[in-house]
């Protein structure tokens, strides 16, 4: 075909159709036409058309070159101080896997509690929660130290994939971990890249979310999930080998070849517990999550622990830039113009009047189980988050409730598929489970999560304050 290649056409469609139609009377021509911009960027990264930062930038290049909005409007995002949030965090996370820390905490963990295969998948989950507030790409942590050590223990004691051997011990493993990575990212702001753009949209909103506040409001609901999805996965989906002392061993044996902890894991370690006291107490002294990130960063570059060669190589933060700027920069325009909130009400009043906690529920309900139609939580996140917001505040839900849970949502929603967020191909890709077991194990744990998050989360939230 001539003109633009085929894969353009999804979001060159969307865009043009969008733009060309009339706006409604209570709408601005000017958000009218960003909205067409956004939803060809999102229509563009579903369609997988572009790379996301590679598309995120051609929206925003979009909507100066027709005026939309002004450069120092279009270019705005990349100053919100949730950005440099997440792009230090990427960078802090680079010290983690570089000086060995993170293999240490894993093979402690592994030393400690995996004499049993229960034990084992909880030591693997107790890894991904304690490297979770400091490294945000879940798919570094699961995917980059957890799933190769899970792999190589189920292996050593005879469970391979594709074949009988799966179930003696590897596909419970498997499962039981990546079901556990899902809460994980959900439990702390910089746990996952989507947190922080949840956070920045409910700004645009009035809503203010930090760190403490996100991790406080999971802490009950999500300790409970991790404690109870491995124990369910290992009553209806049981390894045939039960004892792993060997893989206790194992891990005893690795900690000896390592040695005792290194200057660099030793300033890796310091750094990070300084973050979490900043990041927990920060807020009382006038530091922010984000001024708290860069000065662990700060750190690391000053006693060498990083290189500038390693900044400059962590290709994940500088293309969470690009995407995670633009998309939270075009999303609270559209606010700031009053789209968003517009939708709100409209949606707001076909739900009808009643009880905001009915309507509350099936919107939320209706956002997590719409995660099928995506392959990864960012696009479902800039696309889907803040008009499901508005409509729960426009219902007369707290908006700091609907905020969280939306945002918890944002992660849990994840574990459905073997496509729902990035470590989800890599632990699937192992072979070990098959896609009707993964699916099916999948949607019953998400009505458990459900369940926990609204159930005990929502008492829990009460105690807080937070309805």
């Amino acid at each position: 075909m001539t003109g633009l290649p085929q894969r353009f056409l999804p979001p060159v469609l969307i865009g043009l159709l969008v733009w060309f139609v009339p706006p409604p009377d209570e709408v601005q021509l000017q958000a009218w036409r960003l909205l067409a911009i956004f939803l060809a960027t999102i229509a563009g990264i579903l369609a997988k058309t572009l790379p996301l930062g590679a598309m995120a930038l051609l929206g925003v290049i979009a909507s100066m070159l027709t005026g939309v909005l002004k450069p120092d409007e279009a270019l705005a995002g990349f100053g919100y101080p949730v950005v440099w949030l997440i792009v230090s965090a990427f960078f802090i996370s680079r010290g983690f896997l570089a000086t060995g820390l993170g293999l240490r905490i894993a093979y402690l963990f592994m030393a400690a509690v995996g004499k049993k295969s229960l034990g084992l998948a909880y030591s693997m989950i107790g890894v991904d929660l304690v490297l979770a507030p400091a490294i945000p790409s879940n798919t570094a942590r699961c995917g980059g130290v957890i799933c190769p050590i899970l792999q190589s223990v189920a292996v050593s004691f005879g469970s391979r994939p594709d074949g009988a051997s799966a179930r003696r011990l590897g596909a419970f493993l498997i499962k039981a971990s990546y079901q556990g990575g899902v809460v994980v990212s959900g439990m702390f702001l910089t746990s996952m890249a989507g947190n922080p753009m949840a956070a920045g949209l409910a700004a645009g909103m009035g809503i203010e979310i930090d760190w403490t506040t996100w991790f406080l409001a999971a802490l009950v609901p999500g300790l409970l999930c991790l404690m109870t999805g491995p124990w369910i996965l290992y009553r209806i989906y049981p390894p045939e080998i039960t004892e792993t002392a060997g893989a206790a061993r194992m891990a005893r044996r690795k900690l000896e070849e390592m040695g005792p902890l290194k200057p660099s894991e030793r300033i890796m370690l310091g750094t990070f517990v300084l973050l979490l006291i900043l990041w927990v107490f920060g807020g009382s002294l006038g530091i922010s999550s984000a001024v708290a990130a860069l000065t662990g960063l700060a750190i690391l570059l000053l006693t060498g622990t990083l290189r500038w060669k390693d900044i400059l190589g962590e290709r994940g933060a500088w293309d969470a830039l690009i995407w995670f700027g633009v998309l939270i920069n075009l999303a609270s325009h559209l606010n700031s113009m009053g789209l968003i909130p517009w939708f709100g009400d409209q949606l707001a009043a076909v739900l009808g009047e009643g009880h905001w906690m009915k309507s509350f529920v099936l919107l939320s309900l209706l956002y997590f189980y719409s995660h099928y139609l995506f392959a990864g939580n960012t696009t479902h996140i800039s696309s889907m988050y803040a008009p499901f917001l508005a409509v729960a505040i426009a219902v007369g839900t707290p908006p700091l409730l609907a905020a969280l849970v939306l945002g918890y949502f944002s992660n849990l929603f994840s574990g459905m598929t073997h496509y729902g967020t990035g470590p989800a191909p890599v632990f699937f890709g192992t072979g070990y489970v098959e896609m009707g077991d993964w699916w099916k194990l999948g949607g019953l744990l998400s009505v458990v999560n459900i369940l926990i998050y609204f159930v005990a989360g929502g008492l829990w939230w009460k105690v807080l304050g937070i309805w």
